[in-house]
């Protein structure tokens, strides 16, 4: 006899928790605690709401649902965690807080933390106790990552970190952040990069919000001037950073599936609800827009465990928002340049082919690293 997570009997575990998260979503969404599903980047304007959402999850025992027992998780699988999504995409409700945190942080700190650091952080991270941003592109270091320039430079037990980061989702409201600093500059490129784990209310963090052609500022400019950091912030080892880096950006760019396509198929519902006729012509954009989605999803399903599959999900998921916008703009016509409900996701479009690494740098990944072709020549630099 099989046993669900509840502890109640069954033959199909999986579909009996997926009833149970349905359930628990849907008294949520009832009762008004739950918040409404807004994509990894927590909007400025629904903070609070947020924040309320991911501490009723972590009280009633629905967050982190495949984090260990131990640090405050529910303990079940990977597996499990894809019908949370799914379900949460399903009621047009935010499966978690950011992204920064919930996965890239958090996810990091399972795999590379020490014991002490998993119980400093793990749990605070679940209850919304510390919200996390990311702190790795910098002016000259962008899709180029390894090109970065911050310097942290040890004095004895301590770091000392001098330089800038650029387009930081959430710095301006973050505890923490995961950064990565430059601890040696005569190892090679790749090396002599050290990830840390930093308090950003250190004295020499400077946070300052870019605003955007949306009007919002969900970004930020970060400065660091003789920041200094404990050698107890280093996660992982020091000058080891790279590989975990890596790992982060990896769950970063592999973060699409089943979920995505199903707030997908109702943005295209949406999209031609009230517009009046549609044309044969956008009916077919829409009906490519959805098979992309759904092929997106297939991969995921396959070989989402893959790492080689996370700059190809990546690619798909930036290419497929951004032609979704252009689809959506061309229902509304000229309004759509003016006050449609489209006109904020047009204008936000084009960040998609450049937050968490540009197309083209995805593109050069597949082709140099998936399908062996030669390297992108190096123009030297005077």
């Amino acid at each position: 006899m099989s046993t669900t997570v509840s502890g109640v009997p069954g033959n199909h575990p999986f579909e009996e928790f997926r009833d149970e998260v349905a359930l628990f979503v849907a008294k949520a969404i009832a009762s008004g605690d739950a918040c409404p599903a807004y994509g990894a980047i927590l909007p400025l304007g629904l903070r609070e709401k947020a924040m309320h959402w991911q501490r009723f999850c972590y009280e009633h025992r629905w967050a982190g649902v495949h984090w260990p027992r131990e640090h405050g998780g529910m303990g079940l699988t990977t597996d499990h965690n894809v019908i949370w999504h799914e379900e949460c995409a399903a009621a047009d409700v935010a499966p978690y807080l950011n992204l920064q945190g919930l996965v890239l942080a958090g996810e990091a700190i399972l795999r590379s933390g020490t014991e002490s650091q998993r119980e400093r952080f793990l749990r605070p991270t679940l209850r919304n106790n510390i919200l996390w941003c990311q702190l790795f592109s910098e002016p000259g270091a962008g899709s180029d990552l390894a090109g970065l320039q911050s310097s942290a430079i040890r004095d004895g037990d301590r770091f000392i970190l001098n330089g800038q980061k650029v387009w930081s989702s959430n710095a301006q409201m973050a505890q923490f952040g995961i950064l990565m600093a430059r601890t040696d500059f005569e190892q090679p490129k790749h090396k002599g990069i050290t990830f840390f784990l930093l308090d950003m209310a250190l004295d020499g963090v400077e946070v300052r919000p870019i605003k955007q052609m949306t009007g919002d500022s969900e970004f930020c400019e970060v400065f660091f001037s003789d920041v200094a950091i404990p050698s107890d912030a280093v996660l992982g080892d020091v000058n080891g950073g790279w590989a975990v880096a890596m790992a982060v950006l990896q769950d970063e760019r592999g973060g699409a599936g089943a979920s995505g396509v199903i707030s997908l198929r109702r943005r295209l519902e949406k999209m031609i609800q009230g517009v009046g006729q549609v044309n044969s012509l956008q009916i077919d954009g829409l009906i490519r827009i959805l098979n992309r989605g759904k092929a997106l999803q297939s991969l995921m399903e396959r070989r989402g465990g893959d790492a080689q599959i996370a700059p190809i999900a990546k690619l798909m998921n930036s290419e497929l928002g951004y032609d979704e916008a252009q689809i959506d703009s061309s229902l509304h016509g000229a309004q759509s340049m003016l006050t449609s409900p489209s006109t904020e996701a047009l204008l936000y479009s084009p960040g998609m082919r450049i937050a968490g690494g540009t197309s083209e740098i995805q593109r050069n990944i597949i082709g140099e690293r998936l399908l062996g072709l030669p390297r992108e020549p190096q123009v030297a630099s005077d």
